[in-house]
């Protein structure tokens, strides 16, 4: 059976066919990576492995092209948004080999009985990665960086529609002289996938996926007493409280929609705009977002290339048909997508009682509201199952901070559209996950604080 695949979507075309792992297959992997998990530990310290990270992200700058071209084949992003991607892993790979030995250094405490105390970070062992097809070098880089960094040792499953990601992952971690089972692929099932993670060596589980992927994954993981990190979905918001640069805040909306082909778990879906700015927002809007018409993404200078799959784009289509049929307005796009080019798409007068305004939209399609007051936007902000992150646009910085306060989102940027760095901790609340990538706290979630205390 063959679930491993590279269909370029903006073909259709199957490139490659990859075998499934046999159960024979997944239980080297999880030996390999519990001896790895030994040497990588202990016999390399924390300058020996900073090292090695180095050079993944020395790997990463040279094979640029090759891995952009990777990108672009499996998933449909423009080259340059691919290269971009791969410039990101190489600032993630080298901040936590800049910073590891500091963030892992002892941490004294303070204790009125004399003595002393410290918080010793430990790893704590083999840990399994499951990673989606939107950014395939990237979401892996987040979770593997701080871990092998800290000293644990990674098993990865890849999704499906990234076999070809995956291998040129495992072979530059050789490349970057990682000790084998330092850093596992597999392409496992997902019946597999439950099996590893109730495996006794597997110490814990990081998922970046779909709810419906993280609820399972959580409940085996919780069903063996694993510690588990959820980046799942969100439905991103966008709030315009004033501006003196309407088309500035246009552009804006319009990077947050259409990044990676409106792909992307923190896009900005939903357009919340005051009541005095709505009307000019929404035509300037409207406008540019027609203007970036889907093209070859292998072309530099591609903005928008196909959606993922067939798949995806059809249930794009569908939501998008049925919140017209409910009663909301098309203000741009909504023809039938050309194979899996999707023209972006703007929905206006969207109401609590149509699907589409508790549904995360994954394409170029945006939802644009008006507000009357702070109050209101706040309350529509939350009223989401989601909470991943917000954009807030101001020119009263302490009034954006004021609302920033109260959004029930793991992440605020003010002014700023992709605003995420290697050093900014990643991550959401409610049903856009828990736990945190990147950053000092990236480091902290799959870590014994050990207390070590020496009595006066």
């Amino acid at each position: 059976m063959v679930d491993y695949a590279v269909t370029n979507p903006a073909t259709n075309e199957k490139v490659a066919d990859y075998p499934t792992a046999t159960d024979a297959d997944i239980q080297q992997a999880l030996a390999s990576a519990a001896k790895a998990f030994r040497a990588w530990s202990r016999d390399f310290d924390v300058a020996e492995r900073a090292a090695r990270l180095e050079r993944v992200a020395e790997l990463h700058a040279e094979r640029r092209e090759e891995l952009a071209g990777i990108i672009v084949r499996e998933m449909g992003k423009p080259v340059d948004q691919a290269r971009e991607e791969i410039d990101v892993c190489v600032d993630i790979y080298r901040y936590y080999a800049d910073n590891a030995a500091v963030f892992l250094a002892d941490e004294p405490i303070d204790s009125p009985a004399g003595g002393s105390a410290f918080i010793r970070r430990q790893p704590l062992g083999v840990l399994t990665g499951i990673m989606p097809w939107n950014f395939p070098f990237y979401q892996v880089a987040r979770f593997v960086a701080p871990n092998l960094a800290l000293g644990n040792t990674i098993l990865l499953k890849h999704a499906p529609q990234c076999p070809e990601s995956a291998l040129a992952l495992a072979r530059l971690f050789i490349d970057a002289g990682l000790p084998e089972g330092a850093y596992v692929n597999v392409f496992a099932t997902n019946e597999q996938v439950a099996e590893v993670i109730a495996d006794s060596r597997v110490q814990g589980v990081s998922l970046t996926g779909s709810e419906r992927a993280g609820a399972a994954v959580a409940e085996q993981a919780g069903r063996h007493l694993k510690k588990v990190v959820l980046e799942l979905g969100g439905s991103d918001v966008f709030l315009v409280l004033d501006t003196d640069d309407i088309d500035g805040a246009v552009d804006m909306a319009v990077a947050g929609r259409l990044g990676n082909n409106g792909q992307a778990c923190n896009g900005s879906k939903r357009m919340v705009v005051m009541d005095h700015l709505y009307d000019e927002f929404v035509d300037r809007f409207a406008a540019a977002m027609a203007a970036h018409e889907p093209s070859d993404p292998t072309v530099d200078g591609a903005t928008l290339g196909p959606l993922s799959s067939v798949s995806a784009t059809r249930n794009l289509q569908h939501q998008v048909q049925k919140a017209v049929d409910q009663g909301a307005v098309l203000r741009a796009g909504g023809a039938d997508p050309e194979e899996n080019f999707f023209a972006p798409t703007v929905l206006t007068d969207v109401t609590s009682e149509m699907d589409v305004y508790h549904e995360e939209l994954f394409g170029p399609v945006a939802v644009v509201y008006r507000v009357a007051s702070e109050d209101e936007a706040v309350e529509l902000v939350n009223d989401s199952p989601y909470g991943l992150g917000a954009i807030v646009i101001s020119r009263d910085e302490q009034k954006a901070l004021g609302v920033a306060d109260r959004l029930e989102v793991g992440m605020v940027f003010i002014n700023e559209v992709g605003g995420e760095a290697a050093e900014l901790p990643f991550g959401g609340v409610k049903r856009s996950g828990f736990g945190r990538e990147l950053g000092r706290l990236g480091i902290d979630e799959f870590v014994n604080k050990k207390l070590i205390r020496v009595k006066a």
